[in-house]
């Protein structure tokens, strides 16, 4: 059972949950005596302590915060590193993990993906960072193993960058803020709310963290209920979880739209720490006597039954006996969904996957940061043992999260109960997370415990007539769904015995083969690079005036980060951003690179010092207008460039590139109803674009019209919350009213300067 609290609430000793409204202070002064104030008592979480700790700018309201350590991996460290040596980098200044587990595999584009990895270890050789091979470790996996700490902050260039279970507020931000901390600059942002969850009861046999998670996620995505918050775990049924169970649940709070996450720590945690030689890392965190939270997420782990997330999010959650009871109307509500996700480009059904009332599954996996645990493995090994998956199509695939977990399955037994089943165990690899690993045949349906189940995600392309899908399980019960070949099947409806075997952590296996330059920097090396590797092009500084071109027009509820930079086959260049760039919105919205394209050639004529029209005649009838009630615009004070609007942009992975693509191809602006996430916005702000908002409602605009905003260098610089802008139609100009969020000074000189590399170089 899951339970939202319509107000804030305290809790006091821990234990005690006193909902804030009329009757607090009576609940609070019968329970302590005294009655703290809301303030003080929101002063007494883990969120704001640790904050507090890490904070640089004397405000507990606008925050300046300083990370203790950096981790990327090798679909984003390359982009990271030449921006921050565009900007002036000499060193790292603090602990920089760069890991190779989403490349690793270097099957596709020849040389290009090893050319990064070596790019890497000589980086981390020149700037003093430490580097993981490929197929060593998931790159969450390593922090958890090597970099969490209790009280600790850790950034990372991936969103799922969650270690709260161990004690660590992480956060996953796109580059330009991992480059804000390789110069020695700090993360801003106001103070965030925390939402408490109160966990209590224990997990019935058969239900795994995964379970737990998607039930969380389902309560509180639509509704915002934690977006941009910090989930705080407490309450007595954090003790009856295993370590690995909570890093299970803590690693999809991601899925929320929370910022980051923390929980209290304890004897379970301290022994995580000891297993990995890292004892001094731990100390007990817990809450203050009442603490103060912004909502209250209350959630008995003994009434979760195995869930389901079926195609195409996360939120999209169902109890396994919910869906094989309701089976034809949720599979109907399926194909709806698909519609909209998937623009009625290809037929699309669930429902021929039903035989004899039953649904079966092509495929199943357990993999990466979220499901290639050692505890969620060795389960999902005493189900399987002695059963036999099958010769049909059903396949099942197993990625430890790291190489120590894989020598530990070898040596106790769990890997061969898993071969002899069928299954095939293979490397740390985050590919079938993000669409570069077993991807299925064409409408074949896969269960997987990973991180997300977006529209084309596992790999399938649209814009060829693909499709395939993804549901969201925990790794128990995949494999009793697996030991029934293919069946879909909750755990908890067979017979296992889990003998929970002990974890035994071998640090030689990093030892001998990770790089660890212990923070020296060795200034004579030569950075390696590959022919594929490219520098960022050169971008101008934010215009007096713009004129904006409607490059696509997307009305989704929410538009994902997959779809504005398609994941898998694009993972391969994103080293190159003019080669990146191609990709932008190909599943979406595929004639968005070519209109942006066409745009752009009037910019470049500005900079140029050619009139814009004489590159893109269109333009004519365009200045003519604006020129008729502006007089004075000309290519002296003039910028041309795109935008889009998305209703909802932004939710999904941490990845720059959704930005920076649209940048690189002229990009100006985003306008939109909101924003799903703040670390979208932020990449678009670190890209020199404007975070436009319109207000919901019919739009004054539609797709390829263009867009005059007179003096909007001046209304950034003078913090305009409201600006006049214009559409201009049939040589008129029709005035409407675009928003500006609130922005630190230092996101608006960004903007002002074109993008963080000028800033940087102008600062």
């Amino acid at each position: 059972m899951i339970k939202l609290y319509n107000s804030g609430a305290y809790l006091v000793n821990g234990t005690d949950i006193v909902e804030d409204n009329a009757d607090a202070a009576a609940a609070l002064g019968s329970r302590m005596g005294s009655v703290p104030s809301k303030k003080e008592a929101a002063e007494h979480t883990m969120a704001y302590s640790i904050l507090k700790e890490h904070n640089t700018s004397g405000s507990m309201e606008k925050l300046k915060i300083k990370f203790d350590k950096l981790t990327s991996h090798d679909i984003t460290f390359v982009g990271i590193i030449q921006t921050a040596r565009a900007s002036g980098l000499d060193k790292f200044p603090v602990p920089y993990v760069l890991t190779n587990c989403h490349n690793s595999l270097c099957a596709v584009g020849g040389t290009i993906n090893e050319d990064d990895h070596m790019f890497g270890l000589s980086c981390a050789k020149k700037y003093g960072g430490i580097y993981v091979p490929p197929h060593q470790a998931v790159i969450h996996q390593f922090a958890r193993e090597m970099l969490a700490g209790c009280g600790r902050m850790i950034l990372g260039s991936d969103s799922h960058t969650r270690y709260g279970a161990l004690g660590t507020m992480a956060m996953g931000e796109g580059g330009p803020e991992l480059v804000k901390q390789l110069l020695s600059q700090t993360y801003d942002i106001n103070m965030p709310g925390v939402v408490g969850v109160y966990l209590t009861g224990a997990p019935v046999k058969g239900v795994g963290p995964q379970d737990i998670a998607l039930a969380i996620i389902g309560a509180v995505f639509a509704n915002g209920y934690v977006n941009n918050k910090v989930m705080e775990f407490v309450g007595p049924g954090v003790a009856n979880l295993s370590a690995d169970f909570r890093i299970g649940v803590d690693v999809m709070t991601t899925e929320t739209t929370c910022l980051s996450s923390i929980w209290e720590t304890d004897e379970v945690i301290r022994e995580f720490y000891e297993i990995h030689g890292r004892t001094e890392e731990y100390k007990e965190l817990k809450p203050g006597a009442v603490a103060y939270y912004d909502g209250m997420i209350y959630v008995d782990l003994s009434q979760i039954r195995p869930m389901i997330a079926m195609p195409f999010h996360p939120s999209n959650t169902y109890t396994i006996e919910e869906l094989n009871a309701n089976l034809m109307d949720i599979l109907e509500d399926v194909e709806k969904r698909a519609k909209v996700s998937l623009d009625g480009a290809v037929d699309y059904t669930l429902k021929n996957k039903v035989h004899n009332g039953k649904l079966y599954v092509d495929q199943g996996i357990i993999a990466g940061c979220a499901g290639g645990g050692f505890e969620n493995i060795c389960d999902a090994a005493d189900i399987l043992k002695g059963k036999f998956i099958g010769s049909d199509e059903f396949a099942l695939s197993i990625y430890p999260a790291s190489t120590p977990i894989y020598m530990e399955l070898a040596k106790n037994g769990r890997l061969a109960d898993l071969i002899q089943s069928g299954a095939v165990v293979k490397t740390a690899f985050c590919g079938p997370c993000f669409g570069a690993g077993d991807t299925p045949a064409n409408n074949a349906f896969s269960i997987r415990h990973s991180t997300r189940n977006f529209p084309n995600r596992e790999g399938s392309k649209l814009q060829n007539g693909q499709i395939a899908s993804v549901a969201l399980m925990d790794a128990r019960s995949i494999a009793a769904t697996a030991a029934n070949k293919g069946y879909l099947t909750a755990a908890t409806d067979i017979d296992a015995n889990f003998s929970k075997p002990k974890y035994f952590f071998d640090k030689s296996i990093y030892e001998n083969r990770v790089f660890d330059s212990k923070g020296v920097a060795d200034p004579s090396v030569e950075i390696k690079f590959g022919p594929n590797i490219k520098d960022w092009p050169a971008m101008c500084a934010l215009p007096e005036n713009m004129i904006l071109k409607v490059v696509s027009e997307i009305h989704d509820p929410v538009t994902t980060t997959d779809e504005l930079i398609p994941s898998g086959e694009t993972s391969s260049y994103r080293s190159n951003p003019l080669g990146l760039a191609e990709f932008t919105l190909s599943r979406k919205d595929p004639a968005y690179v070519g209109l942006a394209k066409e745009v752009q050639t009037a910019q470049k004529a500005i900079e140029a010092g050619r009139c814009p029209e004489e590159a893109f005649p269109e333009l004519k009838p365009v200045l003519r207008a604006v020129n008729g009630k502006y007089p004075d615009v000309d290519k002296t004070n003039l910028g041309v460039g795109s935008t889009i609007f998305a209703v909802k942009p932004g939710d999904g992975s941490a990845r720059e590139q959704a930005a920076s693509c649209q940048k690189v191809l002229g990009g100006w602006a985003n306008i939109a109803n909101s924003y799903a996430t703040k670390r979208y916005r932020s990449n678009l702000m670190n890209w020199g674009m404007l975070p436009f908002l319109i207000k919901e409602g019919g739009l004054p605009f539609a797709n390829k019209d263009y867009l005059f905003i007179p003096g909007i260098r001046r209304a950034v610089e003078d913090k305009v919350s409201e600006l006049e802008a214009y559409v201009v139609k049939d040589g008129a100009l029709q005035p409407f009213t675009l928003m500006l969020d609130e922005m630190t000074d230092d996101e608006r000189q960004i903007i002002l300067d074109g993008c963080l590399i000028n800033y940087n170089r102008v600062k």
